[in-house]
């Protein structure tokens, strides 16, 4: 394998996904899990070429589960592991790009983690153990909320009173901003379009959901707000409710802060809306065979997403392309159709054959000769954060 080989890290609060990335390579060397951390029942599962393995960690920690992955990393790469990529959810204000590892950095990503309290602190926790184990190793943090600190503040400011906002920091960020703009050069390469001159409206659909309206390669506006729990509707989260769903729910129901929370975030969603599932793919199983709420939940997903696209729309001067990805948007022929079907006055015109072909991992245009183009891109977020880390390489050298 030849150099330049970067390891990304994403952390939550138990687990701890890994990727080997070299850019000159299409597949990853080696790949991986950990998970239920800090529990008996720790473990490792990893794929390493076609070969998969797996290792319990009892009571293991991130940083035995890093410590038991580097040497099969080590491996791989042959002892040229050049630098190490994190993911952190929440950058706040303050971090508009990719950063190197100092003690500053950490310092304020630990201020700002009362933004992310389940999502930042798990990071802190894998590249603290990253630290420990790779002192000396380039170590470089890249932010979902990056991308979108180009919005406007008429797109990222909410109708609260001006101190909220000043005093604290209640604004609207904006997540997936990694595979936003992975997937929007990506998309222009394949278009032969400049990402400097070119207009896109993303959609990443996973468990979590988002659109965006990208502009000259910058994010101009997107649908998560202060959290991402604002939006679309997702796999177990709501998005978009009234607010005044909070103090009817606390009035009728009695219900608690931590309860609505639970309520909205994992109770919600596809899940809520089917009372079957908040997977895509048996959702649609059940609507083959006559579910009238997996149907329901469906047709209310795509509506509200078409919805969201439309409103990206007023953010650009023109619409070069619409584009799907994540394990939905790259993976649902169904899904795209119906989004679609809500945005023939967009010009929007798919070609149903091309869209019941691309899936599985595969680029491709799904929209018909006379449409705006519609275009099924490939998200990889691992890679993006380990081209960003390789920037810190070159400026080296």
């Amino acid at each position: 394998m030849s150099p330049n080989n970067i390891l990304v890290i994403n952390c939550g609060s138990s687990s701890l996904k890994f990727a080997l990335v070299n850019p000159n390579q299409n597949e990853f060397a080696i790949s991986g899990l950990a998970e239920r951390l800090n529990s008996p029942h720790a473990m490792i599962t990893w794929k390493q070429g076609s070969d998969k393995n797996s290792l319990l960690i009892p009571d293991g920690d991130h940083k035995d589960a890093l410590s038991q992955i580097m040497p099969y990393v080590q491996e791989v790469c042959q002892g040229n592991l050049d630098g190490i990529g994190h993911r952190v959810v929440h950058g706040g204000t303050h971090f508009t790009a990719p950063h190197k590892i100092t003690p500053d950095v950490l310092s304020e990503i630990e201020r700002i983690s009362p933004l992310a309290p389940l999502h930042n602190p798990a990071a802190l926790q894998g590249i603290h153990a990253a630290l420990e184990v790779y002192p000396d190793l380039l170590q470089v943090v890249v932010f979902d909320t990056a991308f979108h600190q180009t919005m406007p503040e008429h797109a990222f400011r909410y109708c609260l009173p001006e101190k909220y906002y000043v005093e604290n920091n209640i604004r609207r960020y904006g997540f997936h901003g990694t595979s936003h703009r992975y997937v929007s050069r990506q998309t222009a390469k394949f278009l032969n379009l400049d990402i400097g001159d070119s207009h896109w409206l993303s959609a990443h659909l996973g468990n979590g959901c988002s659109t965006c309206a990208i502009s000259n390669g910058q994010s101009l506006d997107t649908s998560m707000g202060l959290t991402p729990q604002e939006g679309l509707c997702m796999g177990t989260r709501s998005g978009d409710v009234d607010p005044g769903l909070f103090g009817h729910l606390i009035r009728t129901l009695n219900m608690t802060s931590n309860e609505i929370d639970d309520l909205l975030a994992k109770q919600s969603g596809l899940l809520g809306l089917s009372g079957l599932s908040n997977d895509m793919r048996t959702l649609e199983a059940a609507r083959e065979r006559g579910h009238k709420e997996a149907t329901i939940a469906i047709e209310v997903f795509c509506y509200r997403l078409a919805k969201s696209l439309a409103s990206m729309a007023c953010a650009l001067p023109r619409i070069d392309g619409l584009i799907f990805t994540g394990g939905i948007g790259e993976n649902s022929p169904l899904v795209r159709g119906r989004t679609v079907s809500w945005l023939k006055l967009f010009g929007f015109d798919m070609d149903s054959e091309a869209n019941a072909k691309f899936v599985g991992g595969k680029t491709g245009l799904i929209s018909t000769a006379n449409s705006t183009p519609i275009i099924v891109t490939p998200t990889n977020e691992e890679r993006q954060i380990a081209l960003d880390t390789l920037l810190f390489l070159e400026d080296k050298q």
